[in-house]
């Protein structure tokens, strides 16, 4: 990165904040001062320097981010939590760089709830970042400069793949990769359901399911092919790969799937309007 790191104050210690930490910490890149404010006692017993609440936090980051430059805040809550969240601590954040992987909520959203002055990075994960493999968009968003987005990035590339976007693409992003997951679960799911009905059984069904999609996403990784021409080398005419192929098209499965990514990038629309 080239500079010294910022000291970190995160407000949310669940899941995705966990695996976020975990895997900046193991790759070397989250070494500066942190603290993590979770009401939750389970949560808090994950991290060695660890508050109750959101106050405790940025108060412990006024007296740890040093001379040499301010420190940093991420939000890792759920997004009907801002509002709360900003009650909290809007008094607090001044113009120090906040990252957020609040879905649907826009930077000027949390640059009003945070008190106005604050410069807004936000980032979308998905949650294979859990196993290091996730998919992170970052935008540099009000008040943020690309420069501001340095210490985000390295944060999210510590657990996966990064890209930079405009922030007006956070939602479209946000439907294909945020939400992107449970759909491969839901194909998986109908996968074992068809396993079970063919005679295999629960626990037989679900290792064939998850080594056959497992497999397949790694080969879409490695070959350079796209993902038709990879679906047309394992159809041979007439064969039974084209039998449920065709069967998904007379139900318009792919026109499905593309309709529920549009659907799911209208409503982080309609949430951040809300």
């Amino acid at each position: 990165m080239g500079k010294a790191q910022p000291a970190l104050a995160v407000i949310g210690g669940g899941a995705m904040a966990q695996a976020i930490l975990g895997g900046a910490a193991e790759s070397g890149v989250l070494e500066g001062p942190l603290c993590v404010a979770d009401p939750n006692e389970s949560c808090r017993e994950r991290f060695n320097n660890a508050v109750s609440t959101a106050r405790e936090a940025v108060q412990w980051l006024t007296e740890h981010e040093g001379d040499d430059g301010l420190g940093q805040i991420m939000l890792a809550v759920k997004p009907q939590m801002l509002p709360d969240v900003g009650d909290e601590i809007a008094g607090l954040v001044g113009d120090r760089v906040v990252i957020s992987i609040l879905a649907g909520a826009g930077g000027e959203m949390i640059r009003g709830a945070l008190g106005g002055g604050c410069r807004v990075v936000r980032v979308m994960p998905n949650t294979p970042a859990q196993i290091m493999r996730g998919m992170s968009a970052i935008a540099s968003s009000v008040g943020a400069s690309k420069a501001d987005t340095e210490f985000a990035e390295a944060l999210f590339e510590s657990v996966g793949s990064v890209i930079r976007i405009d922030e007006s693409m956070m939602d479209a992003f946000t439907a294909v990769a945020g939400s992107g997951p449970a759909y491969v679960f839901y194909l998986a799911e109908a996968m074992a359901r068809g396993a079970r009905e063919v005679g295999f059984d629960n626990q037989t069904a679900a290792r064939i399911v998850t080594e056959t999609v497992s497999g397949a996403a790694e080969l879409l990784r490695q070959d350079p092919a796209s993902a038709a021409e990879l679906r047309q080398r394992v159809t041979s005419k007439r064969g039974t790969t084209q039998a449920a192929t065709d069967s998904f098209d007379e139900s318009g499965v792919m026109e499905a799937i593309a309709r529920g990514v549009v659907a799911a990038r209208d409503r982080g629309i309609a949430l951040g309007r809300s």
